[in-house]
């Protein structure tokens, strides 16, 4: 029996919710995505997502809990395995577009369900709104 085996990248994503709105990027397909990139082999999580929100956008993020997880088949030979947590900011600046991506924008959560982007992602963005309106514990 013949078994093959498939191999693709994660990429780790983070929601980050500042005054109402969610930070999104747009990509080279158009699509709206969460900032965040390939996760590299041995790198923890969590800091490869410090890492890559600060280059895509010039902010220091603060990284909290694991909200989802899916595959993602992008087209046909290109697939990943999205992680998303959520994340928090402490700051005022407006955020800095990367070479990376062609647009940077904040969206409120009700304009998030209109954009191009993968459901996971407005799945993890639905999920963080809720638990931001969560009382404190």
């Amino acid at each position: 029996m013949s078994h093959r085996t498939h191999r693709f990248p994660v990429s780790v994503k983070g929601v980050i919710v500042r005054d109402g709105q969610v930070l999104l990027l747009r990509n080279e397909r158009d699509e709206w995505e969460l900032p965040g990139g390939q996760l590299e082999l041995g790198e923890d999580p969590p800091d490869c997502l410090v890492r890559e929100i600060r280059e895509e956008t010039g902010w220091e993020a603060q990284i909290g809990p694991i909200l989802d997880s899916w595959q993602y088949h992008i087209r046909e030979g290109a697939d990943v395995l999205i992680v998303t947590y959520g994340a928090t900011v402490d700051t005022d600046q407006p955020p800095v577009l990367s070479h990376e991506h062609k647009q940077v924008g904040l969206f409120s959560e009700h304009e998030v369900k209109d954009l191009p982007m993968p459901q996971g992602y407005k799945r993890s963005i639905a999920d963080w709104f809720s638990k931001l309106r969560e009382p404190a514990r």
